[in-house]
């Protein structure tokens, strides 16, 4: 009976052993448009690829009318090292950026990358502790994301394969920092608002975690560079204040990266946020319409 009953128990585990070693059943993961064009600027949902096969990474696209083939301009996010705001953090848009770039002809996608709000999935960017912060690993990932992006639009029949733009800010902006090896032809141009990480270590502002780690990662970067850089920072930024930010820029610059630093007047409260708003757009109209200017003579 004792044999019976030890063979019995060994055989009704053996569906819950089949259940905990069989491969995930994941839904399959399909990219593209996800939804319907709306106002503004036919903004659209859009799924697209991320590096992990498992999850497409949520995006926003807005476009010109017509068909196209429009240039495409790719907004690359701020970012946090707080697990709990990155999973409360709200779709990134930039409206007032989107409007200006589509004005101006481009089609505009703001991908959101991975371990953040709807699209989920693990913090891939994640720069380690202070004492031990990469922050040239954490650009490279962020860049990859980017990338991703980019040759995912290029696919699309609304899209020219070339003379795409990348617009980055703080975390977005590091990792188009990082972005700068790609190919010129691919990518024409670059623009980063205040880029960086570690900034506001503690929640204090104008304090950096490990800045002259940050500093080698930003020459690391500018070695490698193909692509011009154009940086912008307010005056009022408590994130990578101006000072800080022009020694980022002679790192990047002083190893062989292309760079044309402005540095913009306050907007608002804290200059870091300043190209989330039409006034920060606005204060930065001047230089964003001399990197977008039509490449090879022809109309974005």
């Amino acid at each position: 009976m004792r044999l019976f009953n030890t063979l019995f128990s060994r055989l009704a585990l053996l569906p819950l052993l089949a259940l905990l070693t069989a491969p995930p059943l994941c839904a399959q993961v399909t990219f593209g448009a996800s939804g319907e064009e709306g106002e503004p600027f036919r903004r659209q949902e859009w799924r697209v690829p991320s590096p992990d096969t498992d999850i497409a990474a949520h995006a926003l696209l807005f476009r010109p009318a017509g068909a196209g083939p429009f240039r495409l301009a790719v907004i690359a996010h701020a970012s946090t090292q707080n697990v709990l705001r990155r999973a409360q953090m709200p779709r990134p848009e930039y409206r007032a950026l989107a409007a200006f770039l589509v004005a101006r002809g481009f089609a505009v996608l703001v991908p959101e990358r991975l371990g953040h709000g709807a699209t989920g999935g693990r913090y891939v960017e994640d720069q380690g502790g202070c004492d031990e912060a990469d922050y040239a690993r954490s650009g490279r990932v962020t860049a990859e994301q980017v990338s991703l992006a980019v040759d995912f639009l290029r696919t699309q029949d609304f899209a020219r394969k070339d003379a795409a733009v990348v617009i980055g800010h703080s975390t977005g902006g590091w990792g188009a920092l990082a972005l700068a090896n790609a190919d010129p032809k691919m990518i024409s141009a670059i623009t980063v608002f205040a880029p960086g990480r570690g900034g506001h270590a503690n929640d204090e502002p104008n304090r950096i975690c490990a800045p002259h780690t940050l500093l080698a990662a930003a020459a690391g970067f500018g070695k490698a560079a193909r692509i011009p850089i154009t940086w912008l920072v307010a005056t009022n930024d408590t994130y990578f204040a101006p000072k800080f930010s022009l020694d980022l820029v002679d790192a990047f610059r002083g190893s062989g990266g292309k760079v044309d630093f402005h540095m913009l007047p306050a907007v608002g409260s804290e200059g870091h946020w300043m190209i989330e708003t039409e006034a920060g757009v606005k204060a930065a109209s001047s230089e964003l319409d001399r990197v977008l200017k039509p490449v090879a003579g022809k109309k974005p």
